[in-house]
């Protein structure tokens, strides 16, 4: 049987915030809000009731801290990962909430998301390797 691997798409997103569950409560307090206006309540189990943009919801998205104040989100579940098309409605959603700063859409390659923590190794390696400690 072949496959059919969808591309996976991520947003890359950059604001204010100092660490993931920072850039996570922004993402999540708009949507949670509307939802108590809505219901008059919120418990967790709600979060995969939360619908960001057709077909995505609340619960799905995660979000990685990729360097300062740049955040990448995507979706952890791999049933589901965020088409171009889905992506692309979450980043409007995400604009008109106001709580990122820039937002953009790209495939979510790993080789992308690595290059940031390679760079970093190398910039550790002549420590690593007999250095100094300061």
């Amino acid at each position: 049987m072949a496959e059919n691997k969808v591309r996976e798409y991520c947003l890359i997103v950059e604001g204010a915030y100092l660490n993931e569950g920072e850039a996570e409560h922004a993402l999540r307090d708009p949507f949670i809000e509307d939802w108590v206006e809505q219901t008059g309540h919120f418990k967790i189990h709600n979060i995969d009731d939360i619908q960001v943009t057709s077909g995505v919801t609340l619960g799905s998205l995660g979000v990685i801290c990729i360097d300062e104040r740049v955040f990448e989100i995507a979706s952890v579940d791999p049933e589901h990962p965020l088409t171009a098309h889905k992506a692309k409605g979450v980043a409007e959603t995400l604009r008109r909430q106001d709580m990122f700063d820039e937002i953009n859409v790209q495939p979510r390659d790993e080789e992308v998301r690595r290059h940031l923590s390679d760079d970093e190794a190398n910039d550790e390696l002549p420590e690593d390797k007999g250095g100094t400690a300061d």
